[in-house]
């Protein structure tokens, strides 16, 4: 328990057990409010068991026992009694997907479908609204989760017939969960131009039945083929149509975000269209939730646009961009993870390499030309280990040999996902400071289906194996890849504490699951790191951002089912309450 206080006076630290008035003007800033009688889990090693917190500002100026940390109130201090709750330091989003968030919840999500059935009646509603000729989206399907398979299935998938019965006037286009798939009916198809004839792209695969009839469904690259027609479309609007709908997906993600007690989002691949419309919010005061972006994969026409960034704490560090995403192989649903051996229940694919090995080198040299982070995603055993090869070549050596776990050359390169490992390519994220960015949530979500795709071996050795990484002092970050998952971070801590799906109880490997405190820490302090933010936020201390996360359960001590039922009480941002329940 506390017995005083830790102040903040603009740099320097001093204990007091009491204040003296007549220097407090001088010596603090004006609080701006008071959170006491709560439960803090500050994620930092040095204030582990405050009840009270001070702010001023967007800064935390101090924190201890409750009646000294009161002390510090003004007249005008808003004083707030938590009543018990627990808080934590503002939770971090460590990879997703932030407009597509709001595309899909204003669109139609699909993560919840049981059947291709309520799909198509899902579409029926929809296209019934819509007038003739308007694209419909929607996002989420993934077959492997549904109770029920349609007839016929092709390659695994449905055929597009129901779409084409049930929307035959609009072009429908509806993204497998993992986004690396698609199905789209005809006249999508037809629009985009591509006919049972049409030859699969590098990296991509039309999936067709066994007449050589497309589908409908588009795997990995093969998804360009209509995506361009769809965005072609999408350009036809005026630049102020275009920057108002996208206006309108930050207020639907932000607040989505608020709801979960996020306070910052580690957006991974916007273009440089949308990071010049995050910055324009960021500057005029616009974003309510601090955005840390990751420029998507640029091409070589693309390199020189590069020298723009980095961009940090644009907009009072509410927007940064100063990673690079990029992708080498797919996902493990659609059989697009690249493997060292082949799928279990597909003997003849090891997957897709989406990016050649030489483009990415050259996108490894500009980053690191610019100090900017590389993240590229890669899923299966092979692509992470030619990932760590890449990195390996490419990162600055240092003579003298790495510090164990620091980043070679200081950049904190990331692999995105890290899902599939070799175990013998384990000991190489922290030999390099590679980051391992996974979304604990996967791990359960995909349950169903790993061992079915890797076999028993390799799902039991390097699949989701957390435990292993962080005992080879790996450093990780964690998220849901919202919109492959809904965001929420308690299913996703759960997740990461019991590796248990809450539906049917199936235990995925529970040898490799996180404490509850690691949990905590890849939400707060780790992704805070992964950002080079640690300076900033991720841990509850004096100086930090005023970002903290309120939640109804103790989340040290709870039975580990109450994750589940957990409720954010309130989210803080930059100091002011931005979500109250």
């Amino acid at each position: 328990m506390f017995q005083g206080i830790r102040i903040y006076t603009g740099g320097l630290l001093l204990f007091a057990l009491l204040l003296n008035s007549a220097c407090a003007p001088a010596l603090h800033p004006k609080c701006s409010m008071v959170l006491y009688n709560g439960v803090f889990f500050t994620a930092d090693t040095v204030e582990r068991h405050p009840t009270a917190i001070a702010l001023a500002g967007d800064r935390i100026i101090a924190l201890g026992a409750d009646k000294s940390v009161r002390r510090l109130a003004k007249r005008k201090t808003e004083q707030i009694d938590l009543k018990g709750a627990f808080v934590m330091p503002g939770l971090i989003e460590g990879h997703g997907h932030f407009v597509l968030m709001g595309k899909m919840m204003r669109d139609l999500n699909l993560l919840h479908t049981t059947s291709w059935e309520e799909i198509g009646n899902l579409v029926a509603q929809k296209a019934q609204r819509m007038p003739k000729g308007a694209w419909l989206e929607g996002r989420g399907w993934h077959q492997e989760k549904w109770t029920q398979s349609p007839d016929p299935l092709v390659g695994g998938y449905p055929n597009n017939s129901l779409l084409n019965q049930l929307a035959p006037h609009n072009p429908v286009i509806l993204y497998h969960a993992s986004g690396h798939a698609l199905i789209a009916n005809e006249k999508a198809l037809a629009q985009a131009g591509i006919t049972d004839s049409t030859p699969d792209p590098a990296g991509g695969h039309i999936v067709r039945d066994a007449s050589g009839k497309a589908s409908g469904v588009l795997e990995e690259n093969a998804m360009d083929l209509l995506t361009n027609t769809y965005n072609f479309w999408q350009s036809l609007r005026s630049p102020a149509e275009k920057a108002t709908e996208f206006e309108e997906l930050v207020q639907l993600s932000t607040r989505h975000c608020w709801e979960n007690g996020i306070t910052s989002f580690q957006d991974a691949g916007s273009t440089f269209w949308e990071l010049e419309q995050y910055k324009r919010l960021a500057e005029t005061g616009k974003l309510g939730v601090r955005i840390w972006a990751m420029i998507l994969q640029p091409g070589q026409a693309e390199f020189p646009r590069l020298q723009q960034y980095p961009q940090i704490g644009i907009g009072k560090g509410f927007f940064t961009a100063r990673a690079v995403k990029a992708y080498l192989d797919g996902a493990l649903g659609s059989y697009g993870a690249w493997l060292l051996a082949p799928y279990a229940d597909k003997p003849d694919n090891v997957g897709q390499i989406l990016t050649p090995i030489d483009s990415l080198r050259l996108l490894a040299a500009q980053c690191r030309a610019r100090r900017l982070q590389l993240c590229v995603h890669a899923i299966g055993d092979r692509a992470n280990r030619e990932v760590l090869n890449l990195f390996d070549e490419s990162l600055p050596h240092n003579p003298q040999g790495p510090a164990y776990g620091s980043a070679r050359g200081g950049l904190r390169w990331r692999i995105e996902h890290a899902q599939n490992i070799d175990p013998q390519d384990m000991p190489r994220f922290a030999q390099m400071g590679v980051i391992a960015s996974m979304q604990a949530i996967h791990c359960t979500s995909d349950a169903p289906f790993v061992e079915k795709r890797l076999g028993a071996t390799r799902a039991r050795t390097g699949a989701y194996a957390w435990r292993s990484l962080l005992d080879a002092q790996a450093k990780l970050a964690n998220g849901t890849d919202t919109p492959v998952e809904e965001l929420d971070p308690f299913a996703c801590l759960y997740a990461a504490i019991t590796r248990k799906r809450t539906d049917t109880g199936l235990e995925f490997y529970p040898e490799q699951k996180m404490t509850r405190t690691e949990a905590l820490n890849s939400y707060t302090r780790w992704n805070a790191y992964a950002a080079f933010e640690e300076q900033e936020k991720g841990v509850i201390a004096v100086g930090k951002l005023a970002d903290l996360t309120v939640v109804s359960v103790n989340l040290l001590e709870c039975n580990p089912i109450e994750f589940r039922s957990a409720k954010v009480l309130k989210t803080i941002i930059a100091g002011k309450v931005v979500f109250a329940q």
